[in-house]
């Protein structure tokens, strides 16, 4: 049996821009993209913490180091410059590794700088 758990999370992340004609996705700078294991490409849920709204979207990797936190194309309107989001994709663990599973989580600073990473 496969068990869904969480792979990756990026914990208050602040929204630095948005673009609604972009075809869609969330750019993450990608330093902190790759610290927690995200792929381009890969699905994400994404909380609003301002605003309660979920949504799913995919990674794609902005500049490294800056920062960036951009929601784009339809997920544009679904939160707002400033806004603290929680990313998080999932993975599909044997149910023998389940006790060994340890997802990667960081935590970062109202400027998206890693304050805590586990």
């Amino acid at each position: 049996m496969w068990i869904t758990l969480l792979k990756s999370k990026i914990h208050r992340a602040a929204v630095t821009g948005a673009s609604v004609d972009y075809e869609g996705s969330l750019a993450i700078s990608s330093d902190l993209a790759e610290r927690v294991n995200l792929l381009p490409y890969e699905r994400i849920l994404v909380s609003n913490m301002n605003n309660g709204n979920r949504f799913e979207t995919y990674v794609i990797y902005g500049p490294r180091g800056k920062g960036v936190i951009e929601l784009n194309g339809a997920a544009a309107l679904l939160g707002a410059i400033g806004d603290r989001l929680t990313l998080m994709s999932f993975a599909q663990v044997e149910e023998s590794e389940v006790l060994r599973h340890k997802p990667s989580i960081v935590v970062v600073d109202e400027q998206n700088q890693m304050v805590r990473v586990s």
